[in-house]
């Protein structure tokens, strides 16, 4: 089969479509050929080598296809892949970090992991929102117990957790503001339902918020980092509470534990998300309640300018490989 694997850690240049064994199922596994599999920053930090993993290694968590054989399920089945295997005692396999990934034309992964899909969604939405949408559904629901009516901030409107935070959050009843230092993704993300989009590079981020919504957020998505962490302390209202799954502009902000214990503050941290999370977003996505965004789509052969898009921060919403290319 064709695959995009990975043969050493690097840039976008480490990237091979080539060649690969076709995978072999085993017991209690389903083999996959697979339509459409989506980009994540994992991909990218896996390339460059955080974490370094065994290569050759095929990149790629998210995808969907159609069955070719498997346990309790039927050839021909249109299936979407859960990416996290949840094993019950805090560890997950994560397809693409710890096994090979999607980025291929098959895949074998554990029957547990694999869902049917309506004819009504496409394979590119389908691969589009599992990680992401599992990963905001565990941050805004399981970990926050997000409310209706609440205010939500989320940073950085143009990536796929930010997107499907604002679908997940709105869907819920919650209000949300979203930021972007890209004016032009401020109107689209309006149109997707933001109540506000402000640019976190020329507004003032914590003002604007704690006047809009009469005293700050109930709940600060951030996955920034260094570069939004002080504001997202002084963005959030009494008693709010912070979700955090990623630090893409560095992970050793300044604390300012003070505004913590003054305000009151709960922090949580949160990564991916547990078997019942992500069939909470599947229902949410085949009930047609939350829709993912596709930004742009590449054939698989051209990975390299996938991650190339991705990396530039050009996107608004989900980045999706079709597949065969």
């Amino acid at each position: 089969m064709k695959a995009i694997r990975i043969h050493e850690d690097g840039g976008p240049g480490v990237l091979r479509y080539e060649d690969a064994p076709d995978p072999v199922p085993g017991t209690g596994q389903v083999l996959i050929d697979l339509r459409a599999a989506s980009m994540n920053h994992l991909d990218v930090w896996v390339r460059k080598g955080l974490p370094s993993v065994p290569k050759p290694r095929i990149l790629g968590a998210d995808g969907a296809g159609i069955v070719v054989s498997g346990d309790s399920f039927e050839p021909g089945e249109r299936v979407v892949i859960n990416p996290a295997l949840d094993h019950g005692d805090g560890r997950i396999t994560v397809v693409g970090e710890h096994t090979d990934g999607t980025h291929a034309e098959r895949i074998a992964v554990p029957a547990e992991q694999v869902y049917r899909i309506p004819d009504d969604l496409g394979f590119e939405a389908a691969a589009a929102f599992p990680l992401v949408f599992e990963t905001a559904y565990r941050m805004l629901v399981t970990k926050a117990g997000l409310r209706e009516r609440e205010w939500v901030l989320v940073w950085g409107i143009g990536g796929g957790v930010s997107t499907a935070s604002l679908a997940i959050a709105k869907a819920l009843g919650a209000r949300v503001i979203v930021t972007s230092g890209n004016d032009t993704k401020l109107e689209p993300a309006r149109e997707l339902g933001a109540d506000a989009a402000l640019n976190h590079d020329t507004d003032d981020v914590p003002g604007t918020v704690k006047e809009l919504t009469s005293g700050g957020a109930h709940v600060v998505v951030d996955h920034v980092g260094e570069a939004t962490w002080q504001r997202s302390l002084a963005a959030a209202r009494a008693d709010g509470r912070i979700c955090v799954c990623g630090a893409t502009s560095g992970p050793n902000p300044p604390a300012q534990l003070h505004r913590i214990w003054w305000k009151q503050l709960t922090v949580y941290g949160s990564t991916m998300g547990s078997r019942t999370d992500f069939e909470a977003v599947f229902e949410l996505v085949t009930s047609g309640r939350v829709v993912p965004v596709i930004d742009h789509v590449f054939p698989l052969a051209e990975a390299a300018a996938a991650h190339k898009r991705l990396e530039a921060g050009e996107q608004l919403g989900k980045i999706v490989l079709r597949i065969p290319g």
